[in-house]
Order: structure tokens, then C-alpha cells, then sequence
């Protein structure tokens, strides 16, 4: 058996523990296997790899493996502004079925695998199987239900609500993969925390420091642990004008 060969048999979208978070979500065996046959299992990326460029023409989603990237776009001055973080069983492209070309950039924030899907191939092949193309809909509605809520962060809270708001969102996402949802580590600087929430990176990190002497995370470099998700919750959940702030 060719190496190609022990790689789909081992990898699979049958056994797969993110298929629920995927695309396979409720495909049956049989609608897998058409899935699996024009998955491509990518070589791994490292930090800084990139996967697409914006302008790229759209060739394939990515469905995330493991690892984690970050998505963003550049301005005439260069700067890059960060539009959001994927983690395990997140796919990556819908940015470019509109125009058939990608509006944004991704790169791998540490070593990464990705399952490369052509598009043209699943387009047709969701017209086969109707699950597959309600489960594409169910993820694009996602990303757009995403970016509405980070623009509310971003238009409604305050510096403090915002930092607050995206460790209890990052824990509830590494909840949902089956991972530790009290303990985890961050894949991303507090400068690109920061860009993404329209903070410095100063503040991230006297906020951060903040919510430890409040108790209710406990930082050791990279790693986060949270000692209070009820009350890091309650204050995610307050807008800039709520009546009362946590004590």
C-alpha cells in the first residue's frame, strides 16, 4: 500500500473526532465516503505559513486539522488587520465564493494541518447530497453570525468587556472540540488579540492582568486558566452602558 494510501486510512472524515464541528456533520457512511475521496490531507504548515493570499483565485475551502490560523486583510499602508481566529474543525474560504478570489490572507499561528477540499468538486457534489450543502450553509450563516458579534464587541463594549468577552469565547470554542474549556493555551499574541479587538497591545495586557488580580484567570505565559467562568461570563455578557460592574 502506497504512503498516500495508509495516509486516507488512517485519516478519515469517518474517523475524524472534529466531523461533528465539519462538513461530515450528519452525512451518512455513505455520503462520507464521496466527501473523503476529494479531501486532500495538506503537509503541515508552520508558524507564519501562509495558506492564501488575498486575490488568490478560489480553488479549495480548508478545513482546520489541527492547529490554529489567523485570518486578515492589509490596507494601502500595510497594516494587517486581524477579521478572526480558527481552530480545529473551523473551515477557511468562504471569503471567496462571492467574487471566485479570496478577500483575505490566512496564516498558520503554529504548526498546523489542514484538509484541502476543491470547491468546484464539493459544489457539485453538494447538489448529490443535500446534507452536505444544508451543513455549507449552516457554517457560512456561522462565520457571518461571527463577524456581526465581533463588530458588536467591538461598537458596544468596553476595553475590558471586550478582553473578557474573547477569552470566554475562546474557552466555550475549545469547550466545543472536546478540549479543556477551564485551561488552555493561546495560539496568538496579545498584539493580535489586540488588533483584533481594536485594542493596544498595553491594554490587553493591564486588562488581562486585571481580570487575574480580580481571580478570575490565572495567566503562566501563554497558558490561561480560569477561576471564575461564571463571573469572566457575567461580565463577557455586559454592553459599555450596563448599570453595574462586577466587583
Amino acid at each position: 500500500m502506497t504512503s498516500k494510501g495508509l495516509s486516507a486510512q488512517n485519516i478519515s472524515c469517518q474517523n475524524c473526532s472534529l466531523s461533528q464541528l465539519c462538513l461530515p456533520y450528519s452525512l451518512d457512511s455513505d455520503s462520507l465516503s464521496k466527501l473523503d475521496d476529494i479531501i486532500e490531507r495538506h503537509k503541515p504548515l508552520h508558524k507564519r505559513d501562509r495558506l492564501f493570499s488575498a486575490a488568490d483565485k478560489l480553488q479549495c475551502l480548508f478545513a482546520v486539522r489541527s492547529g490554529s490560523f489567523k485570518s486578515f486583510t492589509i490596507n494601502q499602508d500595510g497594516e494587517e488587520q486581524i477579521t478572526g481566529f480558527h481552530l480545529p474543525g473551523d473551515l477557511i474560504g468562504f471569503d471567496a465564493i462571492h467574487e471566485q478570489q479570496h478577500q483575505t490572507y490566512a496564516d498558520a499561528l503554529e504548526t498546523s494541518m489542514v484538509c484541502k477540499i476543491p470547491y468546484t468538486i464539493l459544489d457539485d457534489l453538494g447538489v448529490q447530497i443535500p446534507a452536505l450543502r444544508q451543513q455549507m450553509m449552516r457554517l457560512m450563516s456561522a462565520e457571518i453570525t461571527a463577524d456581526k458579534r465581533l463588530h458588536n464587541v467591538i461598537n458596544n463594549k468596553s476595553a475590558e468587556q471586550r478582553v473578557a468577552t474573547f477569552i470566554a469565547t475562546l474557552a466555550n470554542r475549545f469547550g466545543e472540540r472536546g478540549l479543556s474549556a477551564r485551561q488552555f493555551r493561546l495560539s496568538m499574541t496579545r498584539a493580535e488579540i489586540g488588533n483584533y479587538l481594536g485594542l493596544t497591545v498595553e491594554t490587553v495586557s493591564r486588562l488581562m492582568n486585571r481580570l487575574q488580580n480580580d481571580a478570575l484567570i490565572d495567566i503562566d505565559g501563554k497558558f490561561i486558566h480560569i477561576l471564575d467562568a461564571a463571573k469572566l461570563a457575567a461580565l463577557a455578557q455586559q454592553n459599555r452602558d450596563s448599570p453595574c460592574k462586577l466587583t
